[in-house]
Order: C-alpha cells, then structure tokens, then sequence
C-alpha cells in the first residue's frame, strides 16, 4: 500500500553545477528500515532505469545523436544544458546544502513508486482513473496540519465521487510533499521600475519583493526536505488511521460547502454508499477490511531543481534500479522538456513513473522520440502524457498526438491538466481561470479520447481544500470583484473545494455513460 508505510559573485548555473563534486557514500543506510536504498557511488554509476541495458538509449535524429556515447549517472544531467536552475551565489554554501540532503533518509520507497507505475498502466487501458490535484506550488507560510488534512479530504471526496460514477479504481496522486519549485517564463520581474529576479518557488528563493529575498539560498532546500517529510508523514495517517475509512463518506464534507448543490449531491451518494455497506454487512461481507479502511494515496512534483533531485536519488538494492525518492511520481515541465537538455538526461535514467508535460506547441514526432528516451522498453505506466492546451487546441492538436504514439506503439496514460491553459488576467491584475474554460478542455479531452478509440486516462489539476476565491465561476459564482476577497495562492490559481467537487461530478457522468455505452457494445 503506498501510504501505509551575504554574497559572493554570481556563477553561471552550468559552471557552478557542473563544478560541484558530490561524493557519496557506497555503504547502505544505518537505518534498518531504509536497507533497500544504497547512496550511488557515481564513479560507478552507470545503469539507467533498466539494469539489463548498459547502452545508452539511441534515438533516430541529431539532436540527440550524443546520448550515443553517454552512460547515465546520477549526475550525467550535468553535462547538459540546464534550463530553469537558479543561479546560487555560493557554490561552497550550495554543496555542503546538497550534502547534508543526501545523507538524509529517503522520503518515499521504491516499491511504493513500482505499485504507482503498476496502477497507472491500468489506467492506461481504462481499467483505472488517475485523479492527480493540489498546489500550484507549496509554500512555507501556509503549512499546516489543517491545509494538509482539507486538501487530502477533498481528493477524497473527488475520488469516490469519480469512482461511483466510473466504476473503476481510482488512483489518488497529490501534487503534495514536494511541489515547491516553479518555472518563470522570464527569469526577471519589474514593479515601479525595480527590477529583481523572479520568484522561483519557495525552496529556491522568497517571494517577498525585495533584492535579498529574491537571492537563491540553498538552505531552503533542506526546509522543503522537512516540509515534505512531515507532510508525507501526516498523509500516511490520514491514509491509513481511519480518517480515510469507507464507513466515513458522509463525513468529509467541509463546512464551508456544506450549504451548497455540490453538497447535496455529495451527501445523497454518501448514503447510497452507506446503503450498499449496510447491505454488504448484513450479507455477513465485513466492512472493517483494509481495503475498506485504509488508501492508497500518492505524491508528485515537478522534476525541475535538479540539485535537490539529485541528492534524493537512491540505488534500490531490491531491483537494481534508481528512484528519485523525493516522491513517487515526478514530471518534466514544458519548459525544460528538451530532448537533449539536462532535464530530460536526468529524469531517463530513474525508474519512476514519469509525467510529461504537453501544450500545443508539441510536435507529435517530438512526442514519440521524448518518450522513446524515457521509456525504451515500453513500459506500462512508466509515462503519463500530461495534456495542457486549452479547449480549441485540445481538439484540433490531440488527436494528431495521439494517433502518433499509437502508430510507434508506445504505451502512455493519457491525463488532461485543464488549468495550465486557461489562466487569464482579470481587470484587477490577478492571474485567475475561469470554471468554465476548464470545464470546456477537459470536456474536448474527453469526446476527442472517445472519437479516437483511445482511453482518457486521469485529469490533473490545481486545487485547494481552502475556501480561495481565485478561480472565477462556479455553481457557487465567484467574480472578478470577489478575488482580492480570498486569493491566497503564491502562484496560480486554483480551484476551491466546491468548484474541485463539482468538477468531479460532471467528469464522473461522463465516465458513467462511457461505462454504460461500452457494456451496450459487451
């Protein structure tokens, strides 16, 4: 089960981490409990995710044509270009950080992250449904148990919500206990004609708009590591201590969507479930099974600061393989998706379940190749294709990419992020999105999966379980004047409970007449 276990000059980012030595330790962990994972000796390091293939991964075009003559490391990415690193100003400070990370125990296990990437080939063929949500991005000032416990409460609720509807498993995937470091699209930003680096997330830098915050600092790497274990840690308790039990369905609401459509129709499915586990009881069928009690629930980031990657990164004696173990899934971002950038590199050469994420820019041969290099012998689960386009170009540009991993033969979970694509900017200056532009792509992903033939694998977005006002629309109506009211994120927007909850309902109808439509077909 997953869950139940001041400053000097400036260096350019590709001389300083390419000049940094790490020097791990070959001997297994002192812990008992962490003997599957040896620290890499990276002078002699040189198997990628599949133990068995010590050549490196060949790709049929120039722009990759060096992966010919490079053996993967854990720390091979930094022979490549690097897009998106900070610029620390101290390399000594950068490596004694990174040091102490890597003497750290791992936050999430190898077999964890194989029983991940084995329900997520399940969805690959519609036999499972990836719900995949959380934060834009954490950040140090909002952690707390009650943040943690809403959110986790709400992808509850989506869940059995999605599973009633399509009856089937779903695979419950945080973007929690992790997911702190965000791509810029300009590496500056200016206010009042002061112009400072951009904010980057808060385990690189502060989002305070002053020159001292904006430095990177390297010590906030070891306050996300902490950060991410107690969270992880608390998600383990939810998991598996009751709170997420079955006979508590009805219980989960929060009190501020309590009065509202999303709750009524969450309350009435709560007692039909409480009416099928009273008829399952007296069928003599027992109801205090651990499947009954307990969840699987999962975690994921963004794969985009590669130092703290790195320092993560174990050798699990079990199979042989390496795992970021930072968190069980991780994905590449659009904007450091290169083939031969050091992102990709990295991420090639770990065995976990990987995201890549897709916009409309993607061209459908680039797709094929980016998912030959990280996944070679075509592994169920090993890739999710996360989709982020908007509506209009979901129809149009999807079918085009889906019809060309189909024809190489790869295996991939499709997933849409209905968020990415749709923020705007309100009158007032906020970054928002509106409920029913995400409605609108995520309903393009699923009739362009259904005319296709293939099978729309999970969505993924940004939500809270806190009563934000930062999307607009909704049953529940949220306007441009009701923005400043609650906007708390440090990045993004996202979804409130309620607008998370309905969304989940209309996705689960949707799933329902699939259902029905293929047994009609039976």
């Amino acid at each position: 089960m997953a869950l139940s276990n001041a400053t000097s000059s400036s260096l350019s980012t590709r001389s300083l981490y390419t000049g940094l030595s790490h020097r791990h330790s070959n001997r297994q962990s002192s812990l008992p409990f962490h003997h599957a994972f040896i620290k890499p000796n990276l002078s002699t390091a040189l198997h990628a995710s599949d133990p068995s293939r010590n050549a490196a991964v060949s790709v049929k075009d120039s722009v990759v044509s060096p992966r010919s003559t490079l053996e993967w490391t854990p720390e091979s990415w930094k022979l490549k270009k690097a897009l998106q690193l900070p610029d620390y100003p101290n390399a000594d400070e950068l490596e004694s950080v990174l040091k102490t990370i890597e003497a750290f125990p791992p936050i999430v296990f190898a077999g964890e992250a194989r029983n991940l990437e084995e329900r997520l080939a399940d969805a690959a063929v519609g036999k499972a449904f990836l719900l995949q949500g959380g934060d834009c991005a954490e950040s140090f000032k909002e952690f707390n148990a009650d943040n943690i416990r809403d959110t986790f409460r709400v992808l509850l609720q989506m869940s059995i919500v999605l599973t009633f509807g399509g009856q089937v498993p779903v695979i419950k995937v945080g973007r929690m206990a992790g997911q702190f470091a965000k791509p810029r699209s300009d590496p500056f930003e200016e206010k009042d004609g002061v112009k400072l680096p951009s904010y980057k997330g808060d385990n690189i830098n502060g989002d305070t708009f002053d020159e001292k915050s904006r430095i990177p600092d390297p010590n906030r790497m070891i306050r996300a590591y902490t950060q991410s274990a107690a969270t992880l840690n608390l998600l383990r308790a939810f998991a598996t201590g009751g709170y997420a039990a079955i006979q508590r369905v009805t219980q989960w609401n929060l009190d501020f969507v309590e009065q509202s459509e999303q709750a009524d129709r969450y309350q009435e499915l709560g007692n039909r479930v409480d009416e099928a586990l009273g008829f399952m009881s007296a069928c003599g069928l027992t109801t205090d099974h651990p499947l009954m009690t307990t969840t699987d629930f999962y975690t994921s980031h963004e794969c985009l600061l590669l130092p703290y990657e790195q320092s993560l990164t174990r050798l699990d004696s079990t199979s042989g393989r390496y795992y970021d173990c930072s968190a069980h899934m991780v994905w590449c971002g659009e904007r450091t998706r290169q083939l031969d950038g050091a992102h990709v590199e990295f991420l090639r050469g770990i065995a976990n379940p990987l995201g890549i994420k897709v916009s409309n820019k993607m061209d459908p041969n680039e797709l094929v190749k980016l998912v030959e290099i990280l996944n070679p012998n075509n592994k169920p689960g090993r890739i999710t294709v996360i989709v982020r386009m908007g509506a209009e170009n979901m129809r149009v540009k999807l079918p085009h990419l889906i019809r060309a991993v189909r024809r190489s033969g790869q295996i991939v979970t499709w997933v849409c992020d209905p968020m990415h694509g749709n923020t705007i900017k309100a009158p007032c200056g906020l970054k928002t999105r509106a409920f029913d532009s995400i409605l609108a792509e995520v309903r393009a992903f699923l009739d362009v999966h259904e005319q296709e033939g293939s099978h729309a694998g999970g969505i993924h977005l940004e939500m809270t379980g806190q009563n934000v006002t930062e999307c607009i629309g909704g049953s529940r109506t949220v306007t441009y004047d009701d923005l400043s009211s609650r906007y708390h994120t440090h990045c993004d927007p996202r979804l409130n409970a309620s607008q998370s909850l309905e969304l989940a309902f209309i996705v689960a109808e949707r799933l329902r007449k699939r259902r029905t439509a293929s047994q009609r077909l039976a």
